[in-house]
């Protein structure tokens, strides 16, 4: 895979421009690059990520520092992107085991209904949508969700044939067969003829000599699912899951695609951006003159880290590997740790006396003049 650009060459802007320098050069690169005057869409999306960091003073602080491997990757970009996928929605195709593929999107869309034999076509099952909430640490390391539906399967008794078991189908005495009728409508232009799916055999050609006695006819019963789902590690919120023909089932069809939209709850001390997991640790005045050494929470425990004599505050730290698994590989990206310095609101005498004591010995004396 072939090494990112440099954000600030993308623009064509040094890392002491301003933001208004920084906006100025994105509009002039994006008019010049964009997909609809003719450019080149790969460099457009180029230019627009950049953007994205350099317009953020936040994460343009963390690229400053740490590269790329400081904002995710990619920021404001899809986490699933680079899977392929079909006209901008990524798709990722993972093994569900005895589910077999499942497709995950950042936004699902609607199957449509398979073409069928003989220019007839085939019925469909309608797809079914549900939710499964998880927590921020599964999300991040994976888990196993238990659905439990309440849909349409196939019937037992007739296996999804509408048939009674020791009777066969004959021909539709309708449709004579081809599954369709051609109706007639008189018009002022003439007669227009317009061929429709038979309405009494479903443009199967065929009918049951007998129908079902448990599901009289329908091909399918109202029943109970259990449906255990893998969650891979480093999902999104948002993110939908789609299990192939785990919807409804339709009589003498294949059954519709089950779409499992994912959220993730809020975690108190952590936020995400990408593969990057961010947290804010607060520390006194003294430590960060001084230099101390805390304790971080992460989604892997407790990490001891270092902070440097003379740390400001707004300062970012990078532990490595301790952030969201990349959905591309099994590497993970980083903990981004933001050190907020507090200020003492109150201070004791002695306290007091030792700051004055302190600013007359690094405060230079100032000059006053009329």
């Amino acid at each position: 895979m072939a090494a990112k650009r440099d954000y600030y060459d993308i623009l064509g802007v040094g890392k002491s421009a301003s933001a208004d320098e920084i906006k100025k050069a994105f509009r002039k690169a994006a008019i010049e690059h964009h997909p609809d005057r003719g450019g080149d869409e790969a460099k457009f999306k180029e230019i627009n990520e950049a953007y994205e960091v350099l317009k953020d003073p936040a994460k343009k602080q963390r690229y400053d520092q740490f590269g790329h491997a400081g904002v995710g990757g990619a920021a404001g970009g899809n986490p699933y992107e680079g899977f392929g996928g079909f006209g901008g929605n990524q798709n990722v195709n993972f093994d569900f085991g005895d589910l077999g593929l499942g497709d995950i999107f950042n936004s699902f869309f609607g199957g449509g209904q398979a073409g069928g034999g003989q220019g007839q076509r085939q019925r469909r099952g309608r797809d079914v949508e549900t939710r499964v909430e998880v927590t921020f640490e599964q999300a991040v390391f994976g888990t196993e969700a238990e659905l439990n539906l309440n849909i349409e399967d196939t019937c037992d008794h007739c296996k999804g044939s509408t048939v009674e078991p020791g009777y066969d189908l004959r021909t539709c005495d309708q449709c004579k067969g081809s599954g369709q009728v051609v109706n007639v409508t008189r018009t002022i232009f003439g007669n227009i003829q317009q061929a429709t799916i038979c309405p009494k055999c479903n443009g199967r050609g065929k009918i049951p000599e007998k129908v079902c006695s448990v599901c009289h006819g329908k091909g399918t019963r109202l029943k109970n699912q259990r449906v255990m789902l893998k969650i891979p590690a480093g999902i999104d919120d948002g993110a939908t899951i789609r299990l192939r023909e785990h919807g409804e089932a339709v009589a003498n069809g294949p059954k519709g695609d089950l779409y499992v939209n994912i959220r993730v709850k809020p975690h108190k001390q952590f936020t995400r951006e990408g593969d990057l997991i961010l947290s804010d640790e607060h520390i006194d005045m003294v430590e960060a003159a001084l230099g101390t050494e805390i304790e971080i929470a992460t989604v892997d425990g407790p990490v001891r880290m270092k902070v440097p004599a003379g740390t400001q505050s707004g300062s970012d730290f990078k532990l490595s590997g301790h952030g969201v698994p990349h959905m591309k590989g099994g590497s993970r990206g980083a903990h981004i740790v933001t050190i907020i310095v507090d200020t003492p609101k109150k201070l004791t005498k002695h306290q007091q006396e030792l700051l004055q004591e302190f600013r007359k010995e690094t405060t230079p004396k100032r000059k006053f003049w009329n």
